[in-house]
């Protein structure tokens, strides 16, 4: 495993730990305000060093992880969970998760009141 001292890119950091898929949407949920270290929202270039905590938030789950080495290329997943400490909640079951309405097969396009129903049942309200 490459190990380095100093710092490394917070968007090469989690997609060398596989908290993300690519580079490029690593980069993505940075600049969108999805990664958070320290608390303070991160940009794709801001230096991590180890101590740091990460926060990375996907479909309505929130990853929490104390960075404990630096890498910048991207690692097999057992190497991949020495390099951090994972804090994360644990994910909620799949049953409490809300799903989404269906539209019986050919019954048309849903009208505007059909939308803004299912559009609060995905937002739970």
């Amino acid at each position: 495993m490459a190990e380095h001292e100093g710092s490394v890119r917070v968007d090469s950091w989690i997609w060398s730990v596989r908290l993300v898929k690519t580079r490029a949407l690593a980069a993505a949920a940075c600049r969108a305000g999805h990664v958070r270290v320290n608390g303070e929202r991160a940009k794709p270039a801001q230096a991590l060093k180890p101590g740091d905590e990460v926060r990375v938030r996907e479909e309505g789950y929130e990853r929490v992880v104390v960075v404990r080495k630096l890498i910048r290329k991207r690692v097999g997943a057992e190497a991949a969970a020495e390099c951090l400490v994972d804090n994360s909640p644990p994910r909620p079951p799949r049953e409490f998760v809300a799903a989404a309405g269906q539209r019986d097969r050919g019954a048309g396009r849903p009208t505007k009141r059909e939308r803004r129903e299912v559009d609060q049942l995905r937002r739970g309200r």
